[in-house]
C-alpha cells in the first residue's frame, strides 16, 4: 500500500467528506444512547498544510483553502460544525492545521461515544496511535479494512457509523469496497455507512454505485461533488459519497450545502453538486 493521504489533505474531496461527516456527526448526537464510529482507512488523523506532503502538491489551495469568506447564513448555519473543528486546530487564527475524519469524530463525539481508528499503512498506523494513544475514547488498530470491519461489526453500542474511504489504488478496490459494505449492512443493518468514492474518466463510480442499488438498502443517499471536467489521465475530477440508513431530514441539509460548496470549489463553471436518493427510505 503506497497511498499517503497527507499528499492530499483538505482538498475539494476532503471538504465535501468532512463537511458531510460533521452534519453526521450532529445527527448520531441527537440520541442520548452512545454510539460508534469506525473509521476503516483513518490515515493519520491530524495533518499539517505547511508540511512537504501537503505543500509538493497544493491540492488543499482548492479545497479548504477556498472556504475562508463566508457563504450565506444558511450554509453557514450547516458548516458550523466543521469550522469549529477547524477553529480550534489554528488557534492563532490562519490555516495550518487540517483535521482528518478520526479528528473530526473525535471533537464533535461525546465522552460516552467511541472511535475505532483503522490504517493499514504501517507508516501511518505508528502516527495515529502516537495522536491519540492518551484519548480513551479511541481504539487504533492497524489491519485490513475489510478485515477490521469484520471484527468490530456489530460494535457493542448497537448504533454506529461506519466510514469506508479507500484510496482506490489496486484494480479491484471498487469491486471489493462493494463486497466489504454488503458484508458489513448483513452484520449491522442499522449501521449508517458512508462510502466515499473518486469521480474520475474511469468506471469506478459506476461499479461503486452498481453494486449500493444492488444491495437495495432502502434510506441510501448519495452525494457528489464535481469541480472539473472528468479525462483520461486528468486525475480527480470530483468525487461522491453513498450514505446508506441516512439520518432523517440530512437530504435537505446537504441539498443546501452540498451545491454551494461546488459553486465556490468548482473550476470556471464546472462546479457541481447533487444529491439524490439511490434507494429512497421506507
Amino acid at each position: 500500500m503506497n497511498y499517503r493521504h497527507a499528499y492530499h489533505a483538505g482538498n475539494h474531496a476532503d471538504v465535501l467528506k468532512h463537511a458531510v461527516l460533521a452534519r453526521l456527526m450532529v445527527h448520531m448526537a441527537k440520541k442520548d444512547k452512545p454510539f460508534r464510529v469506525i473509521d476503516a482507512h483513518a490515515g493519520i488523523g491530524l495533518y499539517d498544510l505547511s508540511g512537504i506532503e501537503a505543500g509538493k502538491t497544493g491540492e488543499w489551495e482548492g479545497g479548504v483553502g477556498k472556504l475562508a469568506d463566508p457563504f450565506d447564513a444558511e450554509v453557514e448555519a450547516l458548516l458550523t460544525p466543521y469550522r469549529e473543528v477547524i477553529a480550534a486546530l489554528n488557534p492563532a487564527g490562519g490555516l495550518r492545521h487540517y483535521p482528518g475524519s478520526p479528528e473530526l469524530a473525535l471533537r464533535l463525539m461525546r465522552p460516552q461515544d467511541r472511535l475505532i481508528a483503522n490504517e493499514l499503512h504501517p507508516q501511518d498506523a505508528i502516527a495515529l496511535e502516537r495522536e491519540y494513544l492518551r484519548d480513551p475514547r479511541c481504539d487504533v488498530t492497524s489491519m485490513d479494512a475489510e478485515t477490521c470491519l469484520k471484527a468490530k461489526l456489530p460494535p457493542p453500542e448497537r448504533r454506529g457509523l461506519i466510514l469506508i474511504d479507500p484510496p482506490y489504488e489496486v484494480k479491484n478496490e471498487a469491486e471489493k469496497t462493494v463486497r466489504m459494505l454488503g458484508h458489513g449492512i448483513r452484520r449491522f443493518l442499522q449501521g449508517v455507512f458512508v462510502v466515499w468514492y473518486p469521480l474520475k474518466a474511469d468506471a469506478t463510480a459506476e461499479t461503486i454505485l452498481a453494486g449500493i442499488r444492488e444491495i437495495g438498502l432502502p434510506g441510501t443517499l448519495k452525494v457528489e461533488l464535481r469541480v472539473r471536467e472528468a479525462f483520461g489521465a486528468g486525475g480527480l475530477a470530483g468525487s461522491g459519497l453513498a450514505i446508506l440508513n441516512a439520518p432523517w431530514k440530512l437530504d435537505r441539509e446537504l441539498e443546501i450545502l452540498v451545491p454551494a460548496l461546488a459553486q465556490r470549489l468548482g473550476l470556471g463553471n464546472w462546479g457541481k453538486g447533487e444529491v439524490s436518493w439511490i434507494n429512497k427510505p421506507t
